[in-house]
């Protein structure tokens, strides 16, 4: 994939077999199921959720026996589950997932906890909504960390949930009307629960922890006198975790309702929380006492936080249509124009335009353009209503929790400056490398990719030329390009199209291997530079580096990440040599060939000498890899622009272990058995590496 297109593919460092070891009884109880058998007996249990409007959907139910009421609520999470249910802001909601397979990777250990005495894997002590809806359920789960189903764990908690219900036809609904009031019914003859609309008590009261709580750094952590006192209007363990376990710092957890106006600390935090901000008017009145009296003392907030923040200083909130929950909202920093992919999960903003004089904005979600934070202009406040803690979701933001601590540390006070967002716009033509004939190595999906370039250069108002030898393909079809040169894709006939057509830029990333190679060439010859032909997307730079597994493994290892142990070899003898050195079995691969074409494993000198033999035919130079044959696959495809923004745009899960060929091998999008912490972890290098 490095060489085909700019994505990042990542492999987790350990074999299903080692990761299944850790718990033999779980793998044998919850992934050897007769999922069918399963299905019936759920059958055999009718559930209902019931809209305000009077709209109905009939289903299955797979928690506990009970019907119950409140907000019917979404989130578009395609990962995190156990994090979602135990995140106090879902108190008092029918929460529906809007991916439609939940359950697969199970539940993990309540009982294993982390440095801070906190349940490792969940953000609270127990499951939040009050019931949960999902298209499908997965009645098997299939991690090493499973210690029960979904479904038996929220009958534990006494927690009703609905398979089998057209989730996307709910979130279209309420994306439509807005969030609605509904009731679950489970039971052929249960009665409908009446609507109860949970904003109108104090979620906050019954969330919130009823006694102070200090949480100290530990021994071996890196020492730091510093004091925080968190807020707790339902604070996420992650935030504890945070400051705690990264930051080293002491928090002392006190209620919601705690007179903190006189409490001794260096800073201030107001954490996430459910319902409507302005039933807290406790903690309200003693930030605003807090504010007056000890102007110099940072405040920070989260969630809830940014509107209890704004609250205190004069501004209003409101409730939105349908909220922003989940966990790949972009906010867009108005100190830099950056956007950032982050986590949330609210239902009330903050109202900008009644923001008293000296307080501004500070990020701004770019989907709705609602608040997503505001700061004052001296003062050392700011709060965002995203979760920079994330859990589930990217933590691309966490440096915020940096920037809290800096403010502690430096005890000054700050000038905020913001900029006005636009997106910039600087090529007016583009030269297009199309897919040409689809052979292997370079398939129908980079037509599919092409053609969504150019769909999208005609969004921009950008004239699109394409060079493509084939006229079988959708790139080609009439009404798409606004030139097309069918002709070959090789240096001299792309020189001649650059000279006829004065391209601005060109895309060399959508016409696989054989488009590649062309502009590397372009490049080294100097035509793109006497032309003034900008390489759009990836740089050349970038793909000759991964092009180059040498120099590929330097970058890779210079960031901190590892590569499995490989060298190219140019004839037979340095091939053994290289393959005695990294031991036996190892892998064979021509180099600069497509599709593997050549390659194989060897598990000894004689198996080698084979596959060399045909590789050289094939290409002047092989590449002798470490073997991964059995090892989880995972592929993340990222996109990266000028201004370092970096988007992942999928990822995908091979349902064959490594050594099965891609291009063989059953690929699901987006991934069926990673935890949160999986996910992200893999995201996180996936995304150094493209950088």
């Amino acid at each position: 994939p490095f060489s085909c297109r700019p994505s990042v593919t990542s492999t987790i460092c350990l074999s299903v077999e080692d990761a299944m070891a850790f718990n033999p009884q779980a793998r044998s109880s919850l992934t050897d199921v007769d999922e069918f058998a399963e299905w019936q007996a759920a059958t055999k249990k009718p559930a209902s959720l019931h809209l305000q409007g009077g709209e109905v959907f009939r289903g299955w139910s797979f928690g506990a026996d009970k019907s119950v009421s409140g907000e019917v609520v979404f989130s578009t999470g395609m990962i995190g589950y156990p994090e979602s249910l135990t995140d106090p802001s879902f108190a008092g909601q029918i929460l529906v997932f809007t991916y439609p397979l939940i359950g697969n990777y199970g539940v993990p250990s309540l009982d294993e906890k982390d440095e801070c005495g906190l349940p490792k894997h969940f953000e609270g002590e127990r499951v939040y909504p009050v019931a949960v809806v999902v298209a499908e359920y997965s009645f098997s789960a299939s991690h090493y960390l499973a210690q029960k189903t979904l479904g038996a764990w929220l009958a534990d908690h006494g927690v009703p949930a609905i398979f089998g219900v057209d989730t996307r036809a709910i979130t279209k609904r309420l994306r439509d009307e807005g969030s609605l009031l509904g009731a679950l019914a489970v039971g052929t003859s249960a009665k409908v629960p009446a609507f109860i609309d949970p904003n109108q008590s104090n979620l906050v009261a019954a969330v919130s922890i009823k006694s102070p709580r200090v949480f100290e750094p530990q021994p071996n952590a890196k020492p730091n006198t510093i004091r925080i006192l968190a807020v707790d209007c339902g604070m996420k363990y992650n935030i504890i975790r945070f400051f705690v376990k990264e930051l080293g710092v002491r928090v002392k957890v006190v209620p919601w309702d705690y007179d903190f106006s006189k409490e001794e600390c260096d800073g201030l935090f107001l954490s996430n929380g459910p319902g409507d901000p302005s039933k807290c008017q406790a903690t309200i009145d003693c930030l605003r006492c807090v504010m007056e009296q000890r102007p110099s003392l940072p405040i920070f907030g989260i969630c809830l936080g940014n509107q209890l923040l704004a609250l205190a200083a004069g501004a209003k909130t409101y409730k939105m249509k349908y909220g922003n929950r989940g966990m790949n909202q972009p906010c867009i920093d108005l100190r830099t124009g950056r956007c950032f992919i982050t986590a949330q999960n609210h239902g009330f903003a903050v109202d900008e335009e009644s923001l008293p004089e000296g307080w501004f904005p500070l990020y701004v979600n770019a989907n709705d353009g609602s608040n997503e934070g505001i700061a004052h202009n001296e003062k050392p406040y700011h709060s965002v209503q995203f979760h920079p803690e994330a859990c589930g979701g990217p933590v691309d933001t966490s440096f915020l929790f940096n920037e809290f601590l800096n403010l502690i540390t430096s005890k000054q006070g700050r000038s905020l400056t913001t900029i006005s967002y636009q997106h910039p716009r600087s090529v007016s033509k583009v030269l297009v490398l199309g897919s040409g004939g689809l052979t292997i190595g370079q398939a129908g999906e980079f037509d599919y990719s092409g053609s969504q370039a150019i769909k999208a250069l005609r969004e921009q108002s950008i004239q699109s030329v394409l060079i493509n030898p084939n006229v079988a393909t959708v790139q080609t079809s009439k009404g798409l390009a606004d030139q097309i040169f069918f002709l070959p894709i090789t240096p001299e006939f792309v020189t001649q199209v650059i000279e006829k057509v004065r391209p601005d830029g060109l895309f060399a990333a959508f016409g696989g291997q054989t488009a590649l190679n062309c502009a590397v060439a372009l490049h080294r010859d100097g035509t793109l530079e006497k032309y003034g032909v900008r390489v759009l997307g990836t740089p050349i730079d970038a793909i000759i580096a991964t092009e180059d597994r040498e120099i590929f493994k330097q970058r890779v290892e210079s960031i901190g990440e590892r590569v499995a142990e490989s060298a190219c070899a140019n004839d037979l003898d340095e091939a053994r040599q290289v393959a005695a050195r990294i031991g036996y079995p190892v892998l064979v691969r021509a180099a600069f060939a497509l599709g593997g074409l050549g390659s194989g494993f060897a598990a000894n000198q004689e198996e080698l000498d084979e596959l060399c033999g045909r590789a050289f035919v094939n290409s002047p130079q092989v590449i002798v890899d470490e073997c991964l044959r059995g090892w989880k696959e995972l592929e993340y495809e990222v996109m990266r622009d000028a201004q370092d923004n970096s988007l992942v745009v999928c990822n995908m899960e091979n349902l064959d272990p490594m050594g099965i060929h891609t291009g063989d091998s059953v690929v699901v999008a987006p991934s069926q058995t990673l935890t949160n912490w999986e996910f992200n972890k893999l995201r996180e290098t996936a995304i150094k590496v493209i950088r």
